[in-house]
């Protein structure tokens, strides 16, 4: 038996791994359950749902699908082969979304050492981009991770990231006009968010300049320019149901852990998405799939990582 889950030490390492995956808002909206010290089984916290904001699940889903490729990687560098479910038991256990179990003994590869270290030095970056573009062969790396999971990464062209800030722009005014979304957004971007939120050091300044290539949490302070050119990029997944969703949240944190990799900083330019989950509606079906995330990519300064709850608090009986 492999020592990841047959020691307190060993089950720890796992449950660090996964909770430190980016989520929305920083809500952390997961929990863990160790079974028979040969299964990890992935829960939604709904106690941690944003329910004005995120009324599908969606982000919730995608939050967790990102701590679940962390928790497969700790397992992979703990020297077992893991072996994951999606949605093993919906009827039964609706908030069960993934479970990974144990398998053979199978030696950690550099490429999966090499991710697993980069887990601690990820972080989502909200300041101003150096004016330097992420190379092409850097954005075809980051393409080929999404595909590894089944998503695909596609970047956007001048146009088609001028017109996608403008759809920000536009989503983020339709938003600030509902009461219970501010409050939400509220309640989760207090300045001295000790353990989940996003405190003050993490919402960046406002932007010098429309349209703002990074969201207003109506919170920052200073103003500041930001770059020129943003790159955008969107991921996306061939259907739109909640294991694609968990799809989406695996290859965004593959995504970003190789971006991480090789110095380049990201942020999420989500409103779009969110208005339309809130307001019920149906994207357009594009043959290269269903948008889950909108991601702003380049090379930025060092920023502190959001806090993180204690491993223990992630258990679940």
């Amino acid at each position: 038996m492999s020592a990841s889950l047959t020691t307190g030490l060993g089950v720890r390492r796992l449950l660090v791994a996964a909770g430190q995956a980016p989520s929305v808002l920083n809500t952390q909206p997961w929990r863990f359950r160790v079974v028979r010290q040969e299964l990890v089984e992935v829960f939604a916290d709904q106690d941690r749902r944003l329910r004005v904001t995120d009324p599908r699940g969606r982000n919730q889903y995608v939050s967790c699908g990102a701590a679940l490729f962390n928790l497969r990687l700790a397992v992979r560098t703990s020297g077992r082969r893991p072996l994951v479910w999606l949605l093993p038991a919906p009827e039964d256990e609706p908030d069960l979304l993934a479970a990974v179990r144990l398998g053979v003994a199978l030696p950690a590869s550099a490429e999966h050492r090499a991710l697993y270290d980069l887990i601690p030095v990820r972080r989502t970056n909200r300041r101003p981009f150096y004016d330097r573009g992420v190379p092409r062969a850097v954005m075809a790396a980051l393409r080929v991770a999404a595909s590894r999971e089944g998503a695909a990464l596609l970047p956007l062209d001048r146009h088609a990231t001028a017109d996608m800030l403008d759809y920000a722009a536009i989503a983020e005014d339709e938003l600030a006009r509902d009461h219970d979304y501010r409050a939400e957004v509220a309640a989760w971007t207090m300045p001295g968010a000790l353990y989940d939120g996003m405190p003050g050091y993490a919402h960046g300044p406002h932007a010098a300049k429309d349209p703002s290539p990074v969201r207003d949490f109506g919170r920052q302070e200073g103003e500041a320019r930001f770059e020129e050119r943003p790159q955008l990029a969107v991921l996306t997944t061939m259907g739109d149901t909640p294991a694609d969703w968990l799809r989406a949240g695996q290859a965004l944190q593959r995504v970003l852990l190789v971006a991480a990799g090789y110095d380049v900083s990201a942020s999420f330019l989500n409103q779009p998405l969110d208005l339309r989950d809130m307001r019920d509606r149906r994207d357009p079906h594009h043959r290269r799939g269903h948008p889950q995330m909108v991601l702003r990519l380049g090379y930025g300064p060092h920023v502190a990582r959001s806090p993180r709850r204690p491993a223990g608090e992630l258990v679940t009986a």
